[in-house]
């Protein structure tokens, strides 16, 4: 299933919690050899993590991680603009109407409907937020991904070559490519608002929520 856990939230799925951040590691430290920080636990964190970052997570029915994707407002801190404005001749995103979306990562043995899930995932979230855009990084493994499922970014920037290409992109969700990727996932659009519903039946996180929202005076 999917869920929508806000940071200081995570607590409350110890499990998914400590899975989802041991994936990390393994996706992130040990497949892709990025230079990232693990600490004793074995968990991939970053400073955007400790600024109550938005998940969308797959959950397998065991409770663990299957695949999840970090979400921020661009109005505050975030990767892109801090690590890769370069990439965009030194211009911001910042908008109340585009999040940023990072840290893609699946499960080991995640199953192959979970990047789709979670493309449904992100689509639920643009929309209940009145959300225009994402922004994020990718490199050209990812980009194949999202062309076949008939979301592909369109590009601002990019850098370097071959595997050491990276760009930078802004997503809409095209709802004619939502068949495609519903049939991939294997729930329907009406499954995933019945999750996010249920993610967001909490007070403190509909306050958050609204929060999030706002738009800086």
């Amino acid at each position: 299933m999917l869920r929508f856990i806000y940071a200081t939230d995570l607590d409350q799925y110890p499990l998914l919690k400590d899975t989802m951040f041991r994936d990390r590691t393994t996706q992130f430290r040990d497949r892709l050899n990025w230079d990232v920080t693990v600490d004793a636990k074995g968990h991939e964190r970053d400073e955007y993590d400790a600024i109550n970052p938005l998940y969308v997570i797959w959950e397998n029915a065991d409770g663990t991680h299957g695949g999840s994707m970090r979400f921020l407002p661009t109005t505050g801190d975030t990767m892109v603009n801090d690590h890769f404005s370069h990439l965009m001749d030194g211009v911001d995103i910042r908008s109340p109407l585009i999040w940023e979306c990072t840290r893609f990562c699946l499960a080991p043995d995640a199953e192959r409907r979970v990047t789709a899930a979670l493309v449904l995932g992100a689509s639920e979230l643009m929309e209940n937020f009145a959300l225009m855009q994402f922004v994020g990084v990718f490199d050209p493994r990812m980009e194949r991904i999202y062309s076949l499922l008939g979301v592909k970014p369109e590009v601002i920037g990019r850098a370097g070559e071959g595997d050491e290409e990276i760009g930078v992109g802004l997503w809409n969700f095209d709802q004619s490519a939502r068949p495609r990727v519903e049939a991939r996932a294997k729930f329907d659009k009406a499954q995933a608002e019945a999750w996010f519903r249920h993610s967001f039946n909490h007070p403190y996180q509909l306050v958050a929520a609204e929060q999030y929202m706002q738009i800086p005076a």
